[in-house]
């Protein structure tokens, strides 16, 4: 990998950078529910959950890279959701909160090869908007 100069950011390794064109989830890693099994807790993703855990699977392997990310990096992701009648392009301010998007996002882009673990992301930004065109848009930067 070669190293590029990010304006304020010093230098970092070529990024991996994609945008999946999609209508994003709205359900989170946050919504697990419980049931009791034998008196003990069990925790499981309700099928919205699922559902959405598989599509954002699907999608980011068709962008897994050849090798994983194995050092310090940075995660950028946009989330932006179709605008409609009620909603202009803009800041989405309702929920999904971001935090709870960003989970389900960097669990599934484990499961899909991204990095061996999740923990490796140092740096994150995420926002999340109204547009015409609906979908993730995913930039890493692997970190000196």
């Amino acid at each position: 990998m070669t190293r590029k100069r990010i304006p304020g950011k010093g230098w970092a390794m070529n990024p991996i950078e994609f945008f999946m064109p999609m209508i994003p989830p709205t359900c989170t890693h946050q919504e697990k529910q419980v049931r009791g099994v034998n008196g003990k807790p069990v925790f499981y993703d309700p099928p919205a959950v699922k559902a959405a855990r598989q599509k954002l699977t699907a999608h980011l392997a068709q962008h897994r890279p050849d090798k994983p990310v194995d050092t310090a990096c940075r995660l950028l992701a946009k989330w932006y959701w179709p605008t409609d009648k009620h909603h202009s392009r803009g800041y989405r301010t309702t929920k999904p909160d971001t935090d709870n998007l960003q989970k389900l996002l960097k669990d599934c882009m484990t499961a899909a090869g991204f990095w061996k673990d999740d923990a490796l992301v140092v740096e994150e930004m995420a926002g999340k908007y109204w547009d015409n065109l609906p979908g993730i848009y995913i930039r890493i930067e692997e970190l000196p």
